[in-house]
C-alpha cells in the first residue's frame, strides 16, 4: 500500500497537484483526521512496508447517517477525487460515498485474500504468497526430522487462494480451501499408503475459512496414527517487505487510478490486472461480482500429489 501511496504522491507533486492523506480509513474522514504529505519523500515512503495512513475496520459505515457525515467532509474539504486503496469492505464504502458526495472515486483492490472479482491479482497476493512458502519450508524440515504431518493454516476465511497457490508450489501432499468439500477420507487413506511406502511426513496447506478446521489435525493424526501438529500462521503473512511484483503493481495501479481520477470518470471506477494487462472497470461491478477459485488449478495440485 505504501508503494501505491508514495507513486501517487510523486506523480501529483510533478504537476504541482495537492494530495491529501486520509488517517484510518473512513474512521479518519469521520474525525477529520489528515495526513499532511509536505514534508515526507515518496521514495521514502515507497521503500515501507505497509501502510503510513494506517489502516482500521469500522463496522458504522454501513450506516446511512455515518456515512453522509463522511461525504460532508468530503466536500468540505474539496476533495476533487478520492483513490481508495483497499478489499471489499473499502470499496463497498468508495461506493456508498460517491453516492452520497459526487466525489469521483477509483479503487485499487489491496488484499492478500486475492479475492477482489475483476482483477486477476491484487496488491499483496505475491507478497503474502512468498512469506508464506519461506514459513513452509521451514516447516517442513520440521515434519522430515520428526516424521510428522503438519497442518499449515493461512489466511483465506471465505476464498483459497493463497492456500492454493502456496500449497501447489510447496508441494504439499493435500490443499483445503472453502469452495471445495474437504477429502479427508481419501487423504487419510493416501497418507497411510505413502507412509507405508516410508515416506513419514507430510504438509497440508488450509486455509482459515474450511469446515471444522479445528477438528481435522486430531481426525488425521487418530485415522493415521501419525504424529500430527497444526501450525497456523496468522499476521506474519500481512508484513514483511513487498516482493518485487507487489511493489510493481502497486506502481502500475497507483498511476493508472491517477490517470483515471483526474477525468472525473462518471460513476465509481476500479484498477484490475487481466493477464499482464492492467484495465478499468466500474466499482459497483466489482462490488456485485464473485470471483471464482481456479478448479483447474486445484486439479493441478491433485495431478502433482502422490496421494490421490
Amino acid at each position: 500500500m505504501n508503494t501505491a501511496i508514495g507513486a501517487i504522491l510523486r506523480l501529483c507533486r510533478n504537476k504541482n497537484e495537492k494530495l491529501i492523506g486520509i488517517n484510518d480509513g473512513y474512521s479518519g474522514l469521520i474525525k477529520k483526521d489528515f495526513f499532511d504529505f509536505k514534508n515526507t519523500r515518496s521514495d521514502f515512503i515507497m521503500g515501507l512496508s505497509g501502510t503510513i495512513l494506517h489502516s482500521a475496520r469500522m463496522p458504522s459505515f454501513a450506516e446511512e447517517k455515518v456515512i453522509k457525515e463522511a461525504a460532508k467532509n468530503l466536500i468540505k474539504e474539496k476533495i476533487e477525487g478520492l483513490i481508495v486503496i483497499g478489499g471489499d469492505g473499502s470499496f463497498r464504502g468508495a461506493l456508498a460515498l460517491n453516492k452520497y458526495s459526487g466525489v469521483p472515486v477509483v479503487g485499487i483492490p489491496a488484499t492478500i485474500d486475492n479475492d477482489i472479482y475483476g482483477t486477476d491479482e491484487t496488491i499483496g497476493f505475491d507478497t503474502a504468497c512468498n512469506t508464506a512458502l519461506e514459513a513452509i519450508n521451514k516447516i517442513k524440515d520440521t515434519a522430515m526430522s520428526f516424521e510428522r504431518i503438519f497442518v499449515v493454516e493461512v489466511m483465506g476465511k471465505k476464498r483459497g487462494f493463497l492456500a492454493l497457490e502456496v500449497g501447489i508450489v510447496a508441494g504439499a501432499e493435500a490443499i483445503l480451501i472453502p469452495e471445495v468439500e474437504s477429502p479427508l477420507t481419501e487423504i487419510v487413506e493416501g497418507l497411510k499408503k505413502e507412509r507405508e511406502k516410508g515416506q513419514t511426513d507430510a504438509i497440508i496447506v488450509m486455509a482459515e475459512g474450511v469446515t471444522n478446521r479445528d477438528k481435522i489435525t486430531s481426525f488425521i493424526e487418530e485415522k493415521t496414527k501419525c504424529p500430527t501438529r497444526k501450525s497456523v500462521l496468522g499476521y506474519i503473512q500481512r508484513g514483511g517487505s513487498p516482493t518485487r511484483r507487489s511493489r510493481m503493481l502497486a506502481v502500475e495501479f497507483a498511476s493508472h487510478a491517477y490517470e483515471l481520477i483526474k477525468t472525473a470518470p462518471a460513476g465509481p471506477k476500479m484498477i484490475g490486472l487481466d493477464g499482464e494487462r492492467v484495465i478499468t472497470m466500474d466499482l459497483e461491478q466489482s462490488v456485485e461480482g464473485h470471483k471464482e477459485i481456479d478448479f483447474e488449478r486445484y486439479e493441478l495440485h491433485r495431478l502433482l500429489s502422490n496421494i490421490y
